[in-house]
């Protein structure tokens, strides 16, 4: 049996063209003498695909969808199979009415072979809204070349059921324990599985859990693209019946890849092979796909000549090609020659366009004009603010008439703690490096600037060898040069501090009481606890972000802004 996996990369509710972009695939593999076709997760409504899963006209076009594909794939090719992720309706008067679904395409007909056991409902997932979970094991037999298959199929979560591997899983049945009994010849599961820094290898540890109790190959299939906050890398893969990776798919990319079952050869692996690459086509993937999803065909940044708009900058002249990424300078009188000409060098090695807007005069006019209400001219942290929200207010105006995604260039430190001005450097359509805390962007621009990312800046259009960022931003002592000899770390501990506090607080939910007695500074914890607190409402009307964490500030962080 010669299985075609479609790593394929949809358009969130775009029932019509998703089925156009299986249907391509389906005649791909046709070409390649594919027997069965394997989808991702819900393919034909992308994932996730949150509350358009409420309105019934989708629902009813889904149906209809359905029929039309299987008479076409009937027509162009009669014996072959495609599994589609869908949602199934439940026609009672319960809610939710919806399963998760997998649905078999052959022979003109379609039906359904499996539903989702375990629904997530952690961190960004929120599947016990839309779907019911089912019971039953999805088990199909398929007759190829008078030969039958028992094949098992599960959806996603039904996978991740190995706590010892996990530290935890959802309550619920065991999937994988109820296929068992069954002596399937092959286990298949299809996932709409988002980016995450650690997931990779857990993912084919569990699947290679399931090889062992099953016995059996393990085909792991799933989604690539960029959705919202959302970045799927696809990186799809397939285990034999000892565990031994046989095929990986590529990381962040659009493919389809034919594997005969009855091969017992190791396939080389396709694709990338570092962390730091892999983060570095996510973060690329992510832009991409926000900007041709969302209708924007530029971008805009401003450049300031530090290291977090450099690092935003060069992701979005990766994604979206040179020629369609605009930087702005806007100095100030507090700005330093050496900013501005760091700026001006990259800009230049990467072949940008850029303007350049002095602030200077529109501060003096914004003093005078505050020192009416005030009875004096702004001061301290109020003036230095009107630097920030004076830029976000020409960026935003420069990208509302020019129709640009002005992509907003705040980490993840800075966010955690309020080092951001609502109105100023939050503006932006999209944050592209908001869930990369600081010291982990000065670890991905070092990669940048080293020989091991050459290849990878030439596949994206980037200069393809010596320095890209530059000795000067990368060795500058960070500072958002709000006043002379301005540092961070004159109101924030050292980033290589702060930076580990801040992860065991949010990602890996660690009492205070617990980092204080493995030896750190219980009034430095104090400190940034209250920090992390004050600042919740800032991140409230933050822009989406690229979620790249196991716990990102974005539609899975759900903390009160009034709490204790």
């Amino acid at each position: 049996m010669r299985i075609a996996l479609a790593q394929l990369n949809p358009l969130v509710g775009d029932l019509a063209g998703n089925a156009a972009k299986i249907l391509a695939a389906c005649r791909k593999a046709t070409n390649q003498a594919s027997d069965v076709v394997l989808t991702p997760e819900l393919s034909l409504w992308g994932y996730p695909p949150r509350d358009l899963l409420l309105r019934p006209l989708l629902i009813e076009q889904q149906n209809k969808i359905l029929d039309e594909f299987a008479n076409t794939l009937y027509r162009e090719a009669p014996t072959l199979s495609t599994l589609i992720g869908i949602a199934e309706p439940i026609l009672d008067f319960q809610l939710p009415q919806l399963f998760n679904s997998v649905a078999l395409i052959e022979k003109a007909t379609w039906r359904v072979v499996a539903r989702k056991q375990l629904l997530p409902t952690y961190d960004v997932f929120d599947e016990k809204r839309y779907f019911r979970p089912a019971k039953t094991p999805g088990i199909v037999d398929l007759t190829v070349r008078e030969r039958t298959w028992h094949l098992g199929i599960t959806i996603c979560e039904d996978l991740w059921v190995e706590s010892e591997l996990q530290r935890q899983r959802i309550a619920g049945p065991d999937p994988i324990a109820k296929l068992v009994a069954n002596n399937i010849d092959l286990l298949i599961n299809l996932s709409a599985s988002p980016f995450s820094h650690s997931k990779g290898t857990l993912r084919q540890r569990i699947a290679a859990k399931a090889t062992e109790r099953l016995g059996c190959p393990v085909i792991y299939l799933n989604q690539v693209g960029g959705n919202d906050e959302l970045i799927f890398d696809g990186a799809s893969f397939i285990l034999n019946e000892k565990a031994e990776r046989v095929l990986t798919l590529p990381c962040c990319k659009e493919e389809l890849t034919v594997w005969d079952l009855n091969t017992k050869i190791t396939t080389t692996e396709i694709g990338s092979t570092t962390p730091e690459e892999n983060l570095f086509q996510a973060l690329v993937l992510g832009v991409r796909d926000y900007a041709v999803k969302c209708g924007f065909q530029k971008s805009l940044v401003g450049l300031s000549g530090g290291i977090d708009s450099a690092l935003v900058v060069i992701i979005a002249a990766a994604a979206l090609g040179v020629q369609k990424v605009t930087s702005i300078l806007m100095p100030s009188p507090w700005s330093s020659s050496g900013s501005i000409d760091d700026a001006m060098g990259l800009a230049q090695r990467l072949g940008i366009n850029t303007h350049t807007v002095p602030i200077a005069t529109l501060m003096k006019s914004y003093e005078s004009a505050l020192a009416i209400p005030l009875g004096k001219s702004p001061e301290g942290i109020t003036a230095e603010n009107l630097q920030s929200r004076i830029r976000g207010t020409l960026l935003m105006a420069i990208a509302n008439q020019q129709g640009h995604l002005l992509l907003a260039t705040g980490n993840k430190s800075e966010l955690a703690v309020g080092y951001c001005t609502l109105y100023g450097d939050m503006n932006g359509g999209l944050s592209v490096i908001g869930d990369l805390y600081k010291t982990c962007v000065f670890e991905l621009c070092n990669w940048l600037d080293s020989q091991a990312a050459y290849k990878a800046r030439a596949q994206f259009g980037l200069p393809s060898n010596g320095p890209l960022l530059g000795k000067a931003i990368l060795e500058k002592p960070p500072s958002a040069e709000l006043r002379p000899g301005q540092l961070d770390s004159d109101s924030l501990p050292d980033y290589e501090v702060l930076d580990p506090i801040l992860k065991a607080l949010i990602e890996e939910h660690q009492n205070p009481e617990e980092l204080i007695n493995s030896g750190m500074d219980p009034t430095l914890i104090s400190r940034v606890l209250t920090m992390l607190k004050k600042a919740e409402f800032k991140r409230r009307q933050a822009p989406p972000l690229l979620k790249v964490s196991d716990q990102a500030f974005g539609s899975g962080w759900r903390i009160p802004i009034a709490s204790t």
